[in-house]
């Protein structure tokens, strides 16, 4: 009997990546930044392989949460993590990581079986299947946090996370006349991460994982401690576009997303922001309201301050993923950070009621008709 070479084709089963989906838009790999409302509106999260820039508020206290809410979700997914500051110990910015919203639905239809009668359980197509079908916190994308507790710090010390500090920092300045030493100590300690725990593309891994970096307040006075270069204008640092062009440079060859907070409103000079926010893919703008004349404006009453997209990232196409609208708002509840679209109020004036009759009855013309006299009910 004749044979022929047909064969069924069988499924193939990838290999994802806990904590990472591909996108809808361009098929690259994404991590969730910690906001699952931001994730939203970027594009379904952060790529991997990027650098993500966050131009902080004038006091920086949301900037840093989303740095946190970026750090939690490495111990949550399992993700390796490196966490720099030069400003303060990185260690207490780990132990103020908010607790995640564990909701297993597994351990509650476990409650409730065991409740019900033997023949109730479960659907009776779903009887067969096997019970594990309900997978882990890491295999979850994007958790939810609750801001009144902090982390168990056994979620922490499970995925080890390497932490440099100011002392760190000063320990590693070497003179270096092309950039700042301290830039220079970051990036060789990033590169050595992504080689030592397999993240580079080109070595071949069974698990690979992905490397989260997290670098808080980049370019403030504290990075300038150790003798950077000379510069023409004071409020000038060179060296930092070159830091981010290297940084971004690792990235494209690794399994790692950066996120940097930089406080950028400590610049003068508007063309050298912008020069930073081309060495970056993602940026993203944070505008408080504290301190400012909008705290008290009752427009925005129900929100912190405000969120802008400044720069999505072009992957694998022409044109980035474009939203509903670049300008958003944030605000801080008791338990949740949220970033939504920003509604205003259709009345915006103080007071209670407004007259809406015409201020100037007398002086208004009237309309030209046929009759050409007086005011006729068929004029138009």
């Amino acid at each position: 009997m004749a044979t022929t070479s047909f064969q069924k084709k069988a499924r193939v089963k990838i290999n994802q990546i806990a904590g990472t989906k591909p996108s809808l838009f361009n098929n690259q790999l994404l991590v969730s930044s910690g906001v699952p409302s931001l994730d939203n509106i970027i594009g379904g999260g952060l790529a991997v392989g990027t650098v993500c820039l966050v131009e902080e508020d004038t006091y920086g206290n949301y900037s840093r949460l989303l740095l946190k809410y970026f750090s939690a979700e490495a111990a949550m997914t399992g993700h390796s993590l490196v966490l720099t500051s030069g400003d303060q110990d990185p260690s207490q910015i780990l132990k103020e990581l908010p607790a995640p919203i564990i909701d297993d639905p597994g351990e509650i239809n476990k409650a409730n079986s065991a409740e019900q009668p033997e023949n109730m359980k479960i659907a009776w197509r779903y009887q067969h299947l096997p019970g594990n079908q309900l997978g882990h916190s890491s295999s979850k994308f994007g958790h939810y946090y609750d801001l009144t507790k902090v982390m168990d710090p056994q979620l922490l010390t499970s995925i080890k996370p390497v932490l440099i500090g100011p002392e760190d920092l000063e320990r590693g300045c070497n003179q270096c006349q092309e950039l700042n030493p301290k830039y220079k100590y970051l990036l060789t300690r990033i590169q050595k991460e992504i080689e030592q725990g397999g993240h580079s593309t080109t070595q071949h891994t069974d698990r690979r994982n992905i490397l989260r970096i997290a670098v808080h307040s980049l370019g403030s006075p504290q990075w300038d401690e150790c003798g950077g270069l000379d510069h023409s204008h004071e409020d000038t640092d060179f060296s930092l576009p070159r830091f981010l062009l290297a940084l971004r440079v690792l990235m494209r060859s690794a399994f790692a997303v950066c996120l940097i907070t930089i406080p950028t409103h400590l610049f003068q000079i508007p063309g050298y922001v912008g020069r930073l926010r081309k060495m970056c893919d993602t940026v993203l703008l944070m505008e408080s309201f504290a301190g400012s004349d909008k705290e008290k404006n009752p427009a925005f009453k129900e929100y912190h301050g405000l969120f802008h997209i400044v720069q999505l990232p072009r992957l694998n196409s022409l044109l980035s993923h474009m939203p509903d609208t670049l300008d958003f708002a944030f605000k801080l509840r008791r338990k949740k950070f949220t970033i939504e679209k920003l509604h205003l109020p259709p009345e915006l004036s103080d007071t209670a009621s407004r007259n809406q009759e015409d201020p100037v009855p007398h002086h208004k013309p009237h309309p030209a008709g046929c009759s050409g006299g007086a005011p006729s009910k068929l004029d138009f």
